[in-house]
């Protein structure tokens, strides 16, 4: 395929594809698995296995119209604080099945803005991990930030609790588009931000960038990539809005008769890859992009580039523990997730005092944890072995075989190349990276589409 015809390759992969920060993915999920099984699962932890946490915080200052996760105004200090005490909370039941004392090597904040917990309920919470687990000499310990709504006393006091890597939302930066999706934020507010949170010794800054909100154009996508290079984050995640008005209604209130389509996402995409490529950044897997000495980069070129439910990682780790509202954690044995909303989390955790507010996950069986890996290195190392794969794994002969066959479009169109048992893709092929994992998903055809965003 020409790929310089966007709308031949429209007209061929525009379809709604998982992300797969997991496999299977969260189309997956029933109440058929429970808290029962999630304290199981953490009893089964080895002593001494390293994992990571992640703490989610539901509130916001305010809510962008664009926005797809967990989150909703929160204005009360004292509730903010009510929350942060059932983190506390769940923490203490996770670390009585578990056992105290586990290694941890990742810790990341997320929400919804986890800076609007008050400083003094975030002192909290970061002493009742650090006396339940034993935080590696070199975690990376991260939180997500809003620049606009950053208290000016949050960035030392980061620091002062560990604090080694920050990210920050910016999105865009062309007001038009900030005004279509409720979020105005200046450059100078995002620039002001990063100094103080470097002045305050953290020096690692992530920021995200989206592609296909309203009012976007391929020249506005490149003016903002190249802006926010010239800041110098030492990571940058790009990805494609996802537009799910049945999950969040709030979507509905930008002007969706100005969302770019599918031949224009595509284009926008390109276009920042090509002004981030042109500054220096290093194409991470799907939609990263990383200096070339940070973490990150080094794992992608040597081959230890890892991906969960908050991205791409150089977390190792086999068990992710989720607290909080919507939270999932992963085991090797399947994945759970808390009650989503924050009442309902909150109803839970009253309701028995040993109680794993837990309300649906999934069971791993043995194919799906091969798939998981073989997704997995294919969504981070853009390439596999499969005949080394299928040996180490003790699989018959010939176990991808319909699999690979589903990739014949792909392989003609220049997007992977297949020789014998190896299966690489290309550089073009690149933004199509969920298409091939899609080949390998033996769940994807009892999926309901509109559950995915669009694959482009």
């Amino acid at each position: 395929m020409n790929v310089a015809d966007p709308a031949a390759l429209v007209a061929r992969y525009a379809r709604n594809l998982p992300r797969y920060t997991s496999y299977p993915t969260a189309a997956q999920f029933t109440d058929a698995v429970g808290p029962d099984d999630a304290r199981d699962w953490l009893r089964a932890v080895p002593a001494g296995d390293a994992l990571s946490l992640y703490l989610h915080v539901p509130f916001c200052d305010t809510l962008c119209r664009f926005c797809g996760c967990n989150t909703a105004v929160l204005r009360s200090a004292d509730a903010r604080a009510a929350y942060a005490a059932l983190l506390i909370e769940e923490l203490r039941r996770v670390t009585e099945q578990l056992g105290a004392g586990h290694p941890v090597s990742h810790l990341q904040w997320g929400g919804g803005t986890p800076t609007t917990l008050p400083v003094g309920t975030l002192r909290q919470v970061m002493q009742t991990i650090r006396n339940s687990f034993t935080l590696l000499p070199d975690a990376e310990i991260s939180i997500e930030i809003d620049p606009r709504h950053l208290p000016a006393q949050y960035p030392a006091v980061l620091h002062e609790l560990g604090f080694n890597r920050a990210s920050l939302g910016v999105q865009d930066i062309d007001p038009t588009v900030q005004e279509a999706c409720g979020r105005i934020q200046s450059l100078e507010q995002t620039r002001t931000c990063i100094d103080a949170l470097r002045g305050a010794g953290i020096r690692a800054i992530n920021i995200d960038l989206i592609y296909g909100l309203p009012r976007q154009s391929v020249r506005g996508v490149r003016d903002t990539a190249t802006a926010i290079a010239a800041l110098s984050p030492d990571r940058l995640a790009v990805f494609g809005y996802a537009h799910v008005p049945w999950k969040q209604k709030r979507q509905n209130l930008m002007p969706t008769g100005e969302l770019p389509d599918a031949i224009a996402r595509f284009e926008q995409r390109a276009a920042i890859n090509d002004a981030l490529c042109a500054a220096g950044y290093l194409p991470v897997g799907l939609d990263h992009y990383s200096h070339h000495a940070d973490p990150m980069g080094i794992a992608a070129r040597n081959g230890t580039l890892h991906r969960n439910f908050q991205g791409y990682t150089t977390d190792p780790a086999t068990t992710l523990i989720g607290v909080g509202a919507s939270a999932i954690s992963s085991f090797p044995q399947g994945m759970t997730q808390n009650a989503v909303s924050a009442a309902a989390y909150a109803r839970l955790m009253g309701e028995t005092p040993d109680r794993l507010p837990v309300v649906r996950g999934v069971r791993r069986t043995d194919d799906d944890r091969v798939r998981a890996e073989l997704i997995e290195r294919l969504m981070c190392d853009m390439e596999i072995d499969l005949g080394a794969f299928i040996a180490r794994h003790g699989l018959r002969a010939g176990y991808f075989s319909d699999d690979m066959r589903k990739l014949s479009g792909l392989e003609t169109d220049g997007f992977v190349i297949i020789s014998g048992q190896r299966l690489h893709v290309t550089e073009a092929g690149r933004a199509f990276l969920r298409h091939v994992a899609a080949a390998f998903d033996h769940h994807l055809e009892m999926d309901m589409p509109q559950r995915h965003a669009s694959g482009i």
